[in-house]
């Protein structure tokens, strides 16, 4: 098993939006990252991130809300291992499997199950039944069977009970893989009528040729545009430096790496409030008091910006109230977040033992 995690880790890819976070796996034999269409819905780029490619858009190329699949463009310098999709090998009620992605923001996870169900039939598709953990963040991931061939693509859990999900099995994506590269892996969509594939060469003026029914392909989603505060955080990234477009990450989130800081900033809509947090490093194993005075102490003398601990993590952070954002003052207390906890983690690593949270090479 641990060979299988070790070898899908660079084929994994860590997906957002300004809607929602999710998992992609990458096909290197077609240039393409698979993952769900709800993961992508509404987007015509999203940003992509793995280990073998640094964080950068992706432009969406085929969209399937009957299967819940879709396809991105691989980024040209992705250089990943290639992903096995199983062969016409039966699977059986009994066999291993794994779930790999990342679950709920987290970087890599993968999660060890058994199938209880080759042949649940939901909406006239059948999906592979398992208790292979799944969480949010792990839509649109592959389920790996114990010779690390892809089975299957994580696509739901049951509402109704406790470590149930369901992945759509492979054959379903083979078949559209078949069909999408037949007609040249151009801009296309499942008719969610006929079920047919429409191309960018074959749809007639948005409507499906075969059928008649309104298909919208990924080149023609509109762009987002942010509105209200988030549109007023996003100005202020932007004016900042940073790329508005890979640093959002779900619904009023952001994420940006200064440094070997990252920062997470949110907009609480009930609260009226924003955050802004950058998680500097963790905790070290020892003589943590020095630490804890030094923190204390700097407390006075960070402008608007306090240091806290949370579990192991160490945290700089900034609170603004909505109704005192705007983008010229928010720029710089962004800014003074930015820089200082560029300044700092540097600090807490080298003087006082504290250990990196992510990888800094």
């Amino acid at each position: 098993m641990h060979d299988i995690i070790d070898w899908y880790r660079r084929i994994v890819i860590q997906i957002a939006t300004p809607y929602s976070t999710g998992t992609g796996f990458l096909l290197k034999d077609f240039n393409l990252i698979v993952t769900n269409e709800h993961v992508i819905r509404d987007n015509r780029e999203v940003a992509v991130a793995g280990d073998s490619f640094p964080k950068q858009l992706a432009p969406v190329v085929y969209i399937d809300p009957k299967y819940d699949l879709a396809f991105l463009a691989a980024p040209q310098s992705a250089d990943a291992p290639h992903a096995l999709l199983s062969t016409d090998k039966r699977l059986r009620e009994g066999d291993q499997v794994v779930a790999v992605g990342h679950p709920l923001g987290l970087k890599y996870a993968a999660t060890k199950g058994i199938v209880s169900n080759t042949r649940h039939e939901q909406n006239d598709i059948f999906y592979i039944q398992h208790d292979a953990a799944l969480n949010p963040g792990n839509s649109g991931g592959p389920l790996v069977d114990m010779d690390g061939n892809i089975v299957g693509v994580n696509t739901f859990i049951s509402r109704d009970g406790q470590s149930i999900g369901f992945s759509l099995p492979v054959a379903y994506l083979k078949a559209t893989l078949e069909e999408f590269i037949k007609a040249g892996s151009v801009n296309g969509a499942r008719c969610s009528s006929c079920a047919n594939l429409v191309f960018e060469h074959t749809v007639d003026n948005g409507y499906c040729p075969h059928c008649g029914t309104k298909v919208q392909l990924p080149k023609d989603v509109e762009p987002y545009e942010p509105l209200g505060v988030a549109k007023t955080i996003e100005e202020i990234i932007e004016q900042a430096g940073r790329p508005v477009q890979l640093a959002r990450v779900g619904p009023n989130k952001w994420e940006i790496q200064v440094g070997s800081a990252r920062i997470q900033i949110s907009y609480h809509e009930k609260t009226g409030l924003i955050t802004g947090d950058a998680y500097l490093c963790l905790l070290p194993k020892e003589n943590i008091k020095p630490l804890y005075e030094y923190l204390l102490r700097q407390n006075y003398y960070t402008e608007g910006l306090a240091f806290s601990i949370r579990e192991q993590d160490i945290i700089l952070s900034l609170l603004i109230f909505d109704r005192y954002l705007n983008v010229e003052t928010g720029l710089l207390l962004f800014q003074r977040l930015f820089q200082q906890a560029d300044y700092y983690d540097n600090i807490l690593v080298e003087k006082f033992g504290a250990l990196w949270k992510y990888d800094t090479n």
